[in-house]
């Protein structure tokens, strides 16, 4: 009786929250997989709006009104990629696990800026920039990273005239 006793309480606090913890990276990335689809059905949409990071309105581009729009997004970093990377920290080097999220946030930032230029009416977007900050850990000591911002701006225009030649 006694035997089974210490076998369960084992279980419960070993077993159990490393259950949770299977179950909780199962999910995101789950989530992170169905993220990847919706953008890439998204940038397929968007496939054709002309986005550039030139500096000046291409030559061909005849203007009639110019607005800056911008796409933003926060991006949490889960659990088991912290963990990673921290192990990382020690060696150095390259770390893989936040590329993926990185990857997301930049396309999800670009994507809600071609949206919102689409939605006010701009014909394209260039200058375009990009722009990542860190948001610090709720974590007393102020270290740690609670999430990272991807910042996505341009000058988005409306044409006068649609231009004749390709982009």
């Amino acid at each position: 009786m006694e035997g089974n006793f210490e076998l369960l309480s084992m279980i419960a606090n070993f077993g159990l929250p490393l259950l949770i913890l299977m179950i909780a990276y199962f999910i995101g990335s789950y989530i992170e997989r169905r993220h990847f689809r919706n953008i890439r059905e998204r940038e397929a949409k968007a496939k054709g709006f002309p986005v550039v990071s030139f500096d000046t309105m291409p030559e061909n581009w005849n203007a009639s009104s110019s607005h800056l729009v911008t796409g933003s997004i926060v991006v949490s970093l889960d659990y088991f990629k912290r963990v990673i990377a921290g192990l990382r920290g020690l060696i150095g080097g390259r770390i893989k696990t936040y590329e993926p999220l990185l990857d997301r946030a930049r396309r999800e930032a670009v994507l809600r800026m071609i949206e919102e230029a689409r939605l006010q009416g701009y014909d394209a977007i260039f200058n375009v920039r990009l722009e990542t900050s860190r948001l610090a850990n709720a974590r007393r000591d102020g270290k740690g990273i609670a999430g990272v911002e991807m910042l996505a701006f341009g000058t988005a225009v409306k044409f006068a005239s649609r231009f004749a030649n390709s982009q």
